[in-house]
């Protein structure tokens, strides 16, 4: 795994997309990436990379030496429409109870493993769909080759995972720093390697806490390979930052058409992560799951309280699996407008509001009627029939 030279037009920093001459948000013509044919990647029974959708996937917080733990995280987890499942294996004990979980669980199972490349052959003798590695961290080449020989025999995916956390030593003094471009060369380096092995059935993952220093890696790394690529931002943070730094982060990569797979790290329950990413991917029209719930920011025009309505449609549409583009309205003023590209909506007013279907009123009811009548016409919805030319805030399945 010896060094890999990229070709360079200079010294790479982490100045901003703009300045770099990277695709902006929200500027339609450099995506350049949209149409760029990315190799497939086949991790259990879901296939990342051609024309698939982008999968969703997060990780357990648990031992996962307590098999029933880890199980009811992640079927907490599949509930929530998680599409792989990545686990610790940081001993013996763990990668024992890889065969039990792998026997009760419906989506693909992913071992990370570092330094112990004795782990990754049980971990696979267990029969799990992936391993996430970092080759250089597993106590050699020769044991690296004997780990990628295993994987590639029993036909399962690798990770290539590189973080700016934990570059190697060389490209950080190479680089003056863990840069975008000593990142990408690191990934470059391990796919290059594996290859040589054989191995081509990988995704790569180039993982910063640093949103810029993330967005310029990875897409450095999609100008120079096609292999799938794995988005996150590391240590994001709790729930209201890291959601933002994931949805800015993520989001903008997928908006220029660069990423496969994704997963959102929060410093909280794993299940958040999941919603989170559905979130995003819905905001962004690549995929439908359940309700997209939009609601007016409310003012001094309300005459009903806006947030405990919201909330409590929140909660009651949760489980709705069809998806629909619900509003959530304060105002009889504007919401009406506002609410018109809806599939359903609900208005409030002074004790009472209007039900909507389609931009027109159905129904003029009490307010605490609102939320049953709501979900009774949600019911009865057939997103097929949807009247043409209307705004679709959800795409792909």
């Amino acid at each position: 795994m010896g060094m890999i030279e990229l070709p360079l037009k200079g010294k790479c920093t982490d100045k901003p997309a703009a300045i770099l001459g990277l695709p902006v948000m929200g500027e339609f013509a450099p995506q350049s990436f949209r149409h760029k044919r990315v190799r497939e990647c086949k991790i259990g029974s879901v296939t990342i990379g051609g024309d698939h959708p982008v999968a969703i996937q997060s990780m357990t917080l648990t031992d996962t030496r307590d098999a029933k733990a880890t199980l009811e995280q992640i079927h907490r987890l599949e509930e929530a429409g998680c599409e792989i499942i990545r686990v610790a294996v940081p001993d013996d004990e763990a990668a024992a109870a890889l065969h039990e979980i792998k026997k009760n669980m419906r989506v693909p199972l992913v071992a990370d493993i570092h330094f112990h490349y004795k782990l990754a052959l049980k971990a696979i003798d267990a029969g799990v769909d992936k391993i996430r590695i970092n080759p250089g961290n597993l106590g050699g080449e020769g044991r690296a080759k004997i780990v990628t020989k295993a994987a590639l025999d029993a036909g399962i995916a690798m990770r290539v995972g590189v973080n700016s956390g934990s570059l190697e030593k060389d490209l950080i003094d190479k680089y003056e720093g863990p840069t975008p471009m000593g990142m990408v060369e690191s990934a470059m380096r391990h796919t290059q390697w594996l290859e040589d092995e054989g191995f081509t059935n990988t995704v790569v993952s180039l993982k910063a806490s640093n949103v810029p220093r993330m967005i310029e890696a990875y897409t450095l790394f999609r100008e120079r390979s096609d292999y799938p690529l794995h988005l996150g931002v590391t240590e994001a943070g709790p729930i209201f930052t890291g959601s933002i730094k994931s949805a800015l982060g993520i989001g903008y990569l997928l908006q220029n058409g660069i990423g496969e797979t994704l997963r959102v790290s929060l410093t909280a329950d794993p299940v958040e992560e999941v919603k989170v990413a559905w979130e995003i991917l819905k905001a962004l029209g690549l995929r439908t799951k359940g309700v997209n719930l939009v609601a007016c920011p409310s003012c001094g025009r309300c005459e009903v309280d806006l947030l405990d309505l919201c909330a409590r449609v929140e909660k009651a549409v949760s489980k709705i699996d069809k998806p629909l583009h619900i509003a959530v309205m304060g105002c009889v003023v504007n919401g009406p407008g506002e609410a018109r590209e809806a599939d359903l909506a609900v208005v409030g007013g002074k004790g009472k509001g209007l039900l909507m279907k389609d931009g027109k009123v159905v129904a003029t009811l009490p307010e605490d009627e609102l939320i049953p009548a709501l979900l009774r016409e949600a019911e009865l919805y057939d997103v097929s029939q949807r009247p043409s030319g209307k705004v679709r805030f959800v795409a792909s399945a």
